[in-house]
């Protein structure tokens, strides 16, 4: 019997229909099992890590992100900057960052930070939530002659230095929150995620 007879040339057809419909099903119900293995935006904006390139960053500049709805600066201190700061608790409420609630252990330094220019806090006033603006300009002395620069939340006038640390006289009762984050790499820094280790604290 010739193989090109309708008979056969039917059931080539039905068998090859079968079999893609079959494939196509099976591909069907798996993908949402597949699909829900995978982090959902939910979960992401809910607190998944978020890489920052830094390798553009110029002194005194600031990076804005968003990171578990929360925005999130990265600035690069120049050495004016970092040479404002101190640890005097006659100008600061919590000089030595000494609030657990604040930072992460590695930050609880001079700097509040693993590198000494890289300053990464959360950009939440501690009083009521509203939104500190950024001076860098070491030498403007319009918020005060003891005001050397940094962060000044307009709402209620809390002023914060460059390591985020709070000035006496402000209503905010704490210093400004340092996130988790680490260094992947010397240009590359990951909101959300403790380093792994001391050598990755010491940077």
């Amino acid at each position: 019997m010739s193989s090109d007879n309708p008979d056969n040339s039917r059931r080539k057809f039905l068998t090859g229909s079968l079999t893609f419909v079959g494939g196509t099903g099976a591909a069907a119900t798996l993908w949402p099992f597949l699909s829900s293995m995978a982090p959902s935006n939910k979960a992401k904006a809910a607190g998944a890590p978020v890489k920052v390139d830094i390798s553009g960053l110029k002194e005194g500049e600031k990076i804005d992100l968003i990171w578990r709805k929360k925005p999130i600066w990265v600035v690069k201190r120049s050495q004016d900057m970092l040479e404002s700061i101190d640890t005097n608790d006659t100008k600061h409420k919590d000089p030595l960052s000494e609030n657990p609630e604040q930072q992460p252990d590695f930050a609880k330094n001079k700097y509040r930070s693993l590198k000494p220019e890289i300053l990464v806090l959360e950009g939440v006033c501690t009083h009521l939530g509203c939104n500190p603006a950024y001076k860098p300009d070491t030498t403007d002395t319009s918020l005060g002659k003891d005001f050397k620069g940094g962060f000044f939340c307009a709402c209620h006038g809390s002023k914060f230095d460059f390591a985020g640390k709070v000035s006496n006289g402000s209503p905010a009762g704490a210093n400004l929150k340092v996130p988790p984050y680490r260094f992947e790499d010397e240009n590359t820094i990951i909101v959300g995620e403790l380093p792994a280790n001391k050598l990755e604290e010491i940077g």
